[in-house]
């Protein structure tokens, strides 16, 4: 009796953890996308293109694209890992629970993290005037000089693209993330650390077959004679994915034949798709799901959406204390 009570505890403790990880297993199974072929020559044309980019026109021709800009944040240096934090102009105190939090890493396992906040501009000079006074104080603030708003999203995708390419072109890689996210930078980090690929790393919560807002009353209104296709291509959420250097600069390159009418993240998972790339999914980034919090869970996934400033704070604290997490 005793022996059959021991299988079934055994039965039940596997039958909890086939349950806890098998979803997620299988979601990356079948959300994996397969190599796309290089054997177009629009898609060659691209790679080869992105591989001679010159950098030194682009940041001349750059000069009144942005209203703050702190292109001396790279300075040259080997940055591993590059996160951009895409922010409204008039959510400091968000930015600031950031910077307390897991913005404030700036390095892990021996490489360099640098955060920077993307910003549109604002409609009032005086909150223009806030913000080039917290850019002065803290020295991580990109603004583009178009309005910040709903409509300006895709833009504002494209600023970070061009931005990157041109003045932090020795990242590694960057993640473009939204400001109410928790993001686990060690564990992306030690997952960025053990990829045997090195190129065309684009990689996050992969939404298959997305489709067009056809609506002419929405705000995410695609007209079918900008797109006219039923589907998307496969593509990275858009609250938080992470690009390899090579990936910015393609999606860069291919960017200039691609309708900036479409979400930014379609946008970006359109450009990935003319460059032969296709994206990586990882059920350790939540996408739109905001995760329960668990000290070692937290520990272990990338990102979690919707948090609350005073939840950041103290999770973040607990998550960080050092302590390990069992299996």
């Amino acid at each position: 009796l005793r022996t059959h009570q021991w299988c079934f505890v055994l039965f039940n403790v596997l039958l909890f953890h086939m349950l806890l990880f098998g979803a997620d297993l299988l979601e990356e199974y079948f959300l994996r996308s397969l190599p796309l072929s290089y054997s177009d020559a629009k898609t060659l044309e691209i790679r080869e293109r992105a591989r001679k980019l010159d950098m030194a026109p682009l940041k001349a021709n750059l000069s009144g694209s942005y209203t703050v800009s702190s292109t001396a944040a790279c300075s040259d240096q080997e940055i591993f890992l590059l996160v951009l934090v895409c922010s409204s102009p008039g959510h400091r105190t968000r930015r600031d629970a950031i910077r307390q939090t897991w913005g404030n890493v700036t390095h892990t396992g021996g490489y360099t993290v640098l955060t920077l906040f993307a910003l549109g501009r604002p409609a009032s000079a005086e909150a223009q005037l806030e913000i080039d006074e917290e850019s002065q104080k803290h020295g991580d603030i990109i603004e583009g000089s178009f309005i910040d708003s709903p409509a300006t999203q895709t833009r504002k995708m494209m600023m970070i693209v061009e931005w990157v390419v041109t003045f932090c072109p020795h990242a590694r890689y960057a993640l473009k993330t939204d400001e109410e996210m928790f993001v686990g930078i060690p564990s992306l980090a030690g997952y960025l650390l053990s990829l045997t690929q090195l190129e065309d790393v684009y990689s996050g919560r992969v939404i298959h077959q997305g489709v067009p807002d056809r609506d002419p009353q929405s705000p995410g209104f695609v007209p079918i004679h900008q797109y006219p296709e039923e589907f998307y291509p496969d593509y990275c959420d858009g609250r938080a994915f992470v690009m390899s250097q090579d990936v910015v600069c393609k999606v860069y390159v291919a960017a200039q034949e691609v309708p900036t009418s479409v979400p930014a993240d379609v946008f970006v998972g359109i450009c990935a798709k003319k460059a032969g790339i296709a994206p990586i999914h990882s059920s350790r980034f939540s996408g739109e799901k905001h995760i329960s919090y668990n000290r070692c869970c937290y520990k272990f996934i990338f990102t979690s959406s919707s948090m609350k400033e005073d939840e950041l704070l103290k999770d973040w604290k607990e998550t960080s204390d050092g302590k390990d997490c069992s299996l």
